[in-house]
Parts: C-alpha cells; sequence; structure tokens
C-alpha cells in the first residue's frame, strides 16, 4: 500500500440521468442545476480545489459533454462582457488550467462501483479523492469537507470517509458505519452496514458523500461481482478492505444538503441565498411573506 502519496485527483461521478429532476435534466445534466448562481458542479470542484487537489477526473455518460465545457474558456462571452466593461472575476472558478480536467466514459450505468473503477488508468497507483456533486457539503470558509479530510489524510493515512451524525430514528435510509475507537473528529471503522433498521444500527454516522481511498480499492472493484440492485456497489469494496488498510471517518464540521432530493435542493438554495450579502435581507422578506400569506 502507498504511504502518504498526496492527494492530488479527485474523481466525480457524473453519468447519472437524473431522472428525479425531469423534465428540468431531459437536456441539461444535473450537476448543472445551480443552487443559486453557481452549478452543483462547480461548488465540488471548488472544495476539491480548497483542498489542493489539482487534477478532476469526470466519469460521465451521454449527454454531459455540457459539464466540461462549463470549465472550458467562452471566448464569445468574455469578449461580450470585455467590451461591456464587466468583470470576468465571476468566470475565473470556471476556466480550468489545461490538463485539470479529465473525462471518462461510463457507458453503462452499472453503479457507483463501477463509475469508479471506470477511472482505473487515470487515478494509477495514487490514492485519491471521491467527491459526489449532488451531496453538497457547506463548511467554514477554508475548512470545506475535502480539506478537512485531507488534513485527516496527513496524519493517519489509509482510506477515509466523511460521516455526519444524524438522529438514530434516521439511520435506516443511509449507510453508516460501525465505530471503533475515537479521537475528536477521527473514528476508527470497523464496518460498514447499508440501511440498518434502527434496533440493528450501530451507530448515527452516516456516509456523506466524500471519500479518499487508496489504489488498491481499484483491484477490489476490479474482482467484485454485482451487489445491490445488481450493481458494482463502492460500499462492498471499502467494506472488504477494512482490517487490510488502516479505515478512519471523519465527523465532518459543517453542513450536508441532500441535493439528489428535490427538497433538498429547495432547502440549498434558500439557506444560500440567505446567507448572500448581495440578496439575503430580499429573500428574507420574499420567504417572509410566502409564510405569512
Amino acid at each position: 500500500m502507498s504511504e502518504k502519496k498526496p492527494i492530488r485527483k479527485a474523481v466525480f461521478p457524473v453519468a447519472g440521468l437524473g431522472t428525479r429532476f425531469l423534465p428540468a435534466t431531459k437536456a441539461i445534466p444535473k450537476e448543472l442545476l445551480p443552487i443559486v448562481d453557481r452549478p452543483l458542479i462547480q461548488y465540488a470542484v471548488d472544495e476539491a480545489r480548497e483542498a489542493g487537489i489539482e487534477q478532476m477526473i469526470f466519469v460521465t455518460g451521454r449527454g454531459k459533454t455540457a459539464i466540461v465545457e462549463h470549465f472550458d474558456v467562452a471566448y464569445e462571452l468574455e469578449n461580450t462582457m470585455t467590451a461591456r466593461g464587466k468583470s470576468l472575476a465571476v468566470l475565473e472558478p470556471t476556466r480550468a488550467t489545461p490538463g485539470d480536467i479529465i473525462t471518462v466514459r461510463q457507458q453503462v450505468p452499472m453503479g457507483l462501483g463501477h463509475a469508479i473503477w471506470c477511472a482505473r488508468a487515470i487515478v494509477g497507483d495514487e490514492p485519491f479523492a471521491i467527491m459526489l456533486p449532488d451531496e453538497l457539503m457547506v463548511g467554514a470558509p477554508g475548512a470545506g469537507c475535502m480539506k478537512q479530510m485531507v488534513d485527516a489524510y496527513n496524519d493517519v493515512g489509509g482510506n477515509l470517509i466523511s460521516v455526519l451524525e444524524v438522529p438514530m430514528e434516521d439511520v435506516s435510509s443511509y449507510g453508516v458505519i460501525d465505530p471503533g475507537a475515537s479521537s475528536g473528529a477521527l473514528t476508527e471503522v470497523k464496518g460498514l452496514v447499508e440501511k440498518p433498521p434502527v434496533a440493528q444500527a450501530p451507530s448515527n454516522k452516516i456516509i456523506s458523500g466524500r471519500y479518499i481511498l487508496q489504489p488498491e480499492v481499484m483491484r477490489t472493484l476490479e474482482n467484485q461481482g454485482e451487489g445491490a440492485g445488481g450493481e458494482i456497489q463502492l460500499t462492498d469494496a471499502m467494506a472488504r478492505m477494512i482490517g487490510s488498510q488502516p479505515f478512519h471517518a471523519v465527523t465532518f464540521d459543517g453542513r450536508r444538503f441532500d441535493c439528489g432530493s428535490k427538497t433538498g435542493f429547495v432547502e440549498a438554495t434558500l439557506a444560500l441565498a440567505l446567507e448572500r450579502e448581495d440578496m439575503g435581507a430580499e429573500v428574507r422578506e420574499i420567504a417572509t411573506r410566502l409564510l405569512a400569506s
């Protein structure tokens, strides 16, 4: 196993069809749906950059080319804005340095584990991050979820997953960890349980869409059979690695919005709009008026 190689690469599985958001996602990738004025994928990429990650690997499918175009240089738009005296600063985060964005195609929807495995040649023999854009993780400035995980990785190495604590009655909707010893935000992972009955749940710490894994997981995925739903499950591969490599959970200090659901998407939009200096007061007035009607 590679020891303490830096986390330079992140895999973004973005091949999903986004059927929960139809008809909006018929022609627009769900990852480009905006929370206020930034698409979901932009939040995830910004979080990765904050953590020092240099290379973004998008595992895409048919109809997802607009995601890559979002991070390209839009000459016509920039020339028009410049001619009109408008600042280009708002576009700066969308301009990727050549070589920073790499795409690989997942031709068949065979699950999250299969999507990650599709990036094996690009990941190579390095540890890497996985970021699910549907999970919008909002931390303090300079201390996003992946930054917290990379800091923990630099201390303990091995494999890490982000977790959040939820009310015990909600655990049956998530994957949860079987915890071992804890120290601050770091908890040893002894096992992973997918959607356990409340009475059988080993903890209330749910897996929340951010991972740092060693490259050996690719070999585990390659030889792994189908799991739940007839798909190649990442959770199954991680569970097989527990015991052979260090495995820890990092309890995220921040907020999570499940933007894979319509209500979570609306919640995230409202929460982030309320915090904006340029619109927060007006949005609060609108919300108050709507609630009173």
